[in-house]
């Protein structure tokens, strides 16, 4: 694979070389299920999120109900959507859901590619730059979907001081995980500002908050203003993803 980006006139005059792909320039490749809900800007599933081209891959016939309970009758699937990603020429993974943690191990054993299924990956490293005593609070589409054996996929040990608040009560939330088609913006902004604060308030010694969900992102600007505290989210891992597998050249003066 080749790393380095460039310009016309860097390869003027070379030979150049192509492994057997049809098509070029997208550097992550996203896995998602087959929902049916309004994907608004901001979401994992909607391209125009990005200030990069993704390459996104529907896992047909994967319910979200066997995502979050870690269905091994997916692995194949992933792993194979992830293979088909690699010969797209992706440079990186992402699942399109926090809950394919549950997969993390399986898939990136089997890929040549680094993989990153889940924005729970970030927890580690938030909590390493945070004081003693401090948490990290977690935000998550279903709070009883969550287990260990899925925490520690994603580097989350027991004992590392996390609180986590679900929004699988909310009733406008419900129409994401029940994939109604149809969704109320300024009800769901409102369900997750709402449980964000409360996670705060209850939790005082909460100092920064990953919002786990692949959907949160489009109110995450709503969150942090609400809470006044760092809020990071699958965008945020998106984008550090990219910064690592596409290095762009520096230009100014000294």
């Amino acid at each position: 694979m080749e790393y380095a980006g460039f310009e016309i006139n860097d390869i003027r005059g070379k030979q150049l070389n192509m492994s057997r792909q049809s098509m070029a320039g997208h550097a992550i490749g996203i896995m998602l299920l087959e929902t049916w809900h309004p994907l608004l800007p901001g979401s994992v599933a909607n391209a125009t999120t990005f200030n990069f081209p993704v390459r996104l891959k529907i896992l047909r016939d994967a319910k979200v109900e066997q995502i979050m309970s870690g269905d091994p009758v997916l692995i194949e699937m992933i792993i194979k959507a992830g293979r088909e990603l690699e010969q797209e020429g992706v440079r990186a993974i992402v699942g399109g859901c926090g809950y394919f943690a549950n997969y993390q191990r399986e898939v990136a054993a089997a890929l040549n590619i680094p993989v990153f299924l889940s924005s729970l990956l970030q927890v580690p490293v938030i909590l390493r730059a945070l004081k003693p005593g401090q948490q990290v609070g977690l935000l998550v589409a279903d709070s009883k979907a969550l287990n260990q054996q899925m925490l520690e996929a994603c580097g989350i040990t027991s004992g590392m001081p996390i609180v986590c608040v679900g929004m699988e009560d909310q009733p406008e939330f419900r129409n994401i995980l029940e994939c109604s088609g149809k969704l109320n913006y300024d009800r769901y902004e409102n369900e997750v500002v709402g449980r964000a604060q409360k996670l705060v308030v209850e939790n005082p010694n909460v100092n920064a908050i990953l919002l786990e969900c692949s959907e949160f992102p489009s109110v995450a600007r709503s969150v942090q203003r609400a809470v006044k505290l760092p809020v990071w989210d699958y965008i945020s891992m998106i984008n550090w993803i990219y910064h690592g597998v596409v290095q762009r050249v520096y230009k100014g003066f000294f």
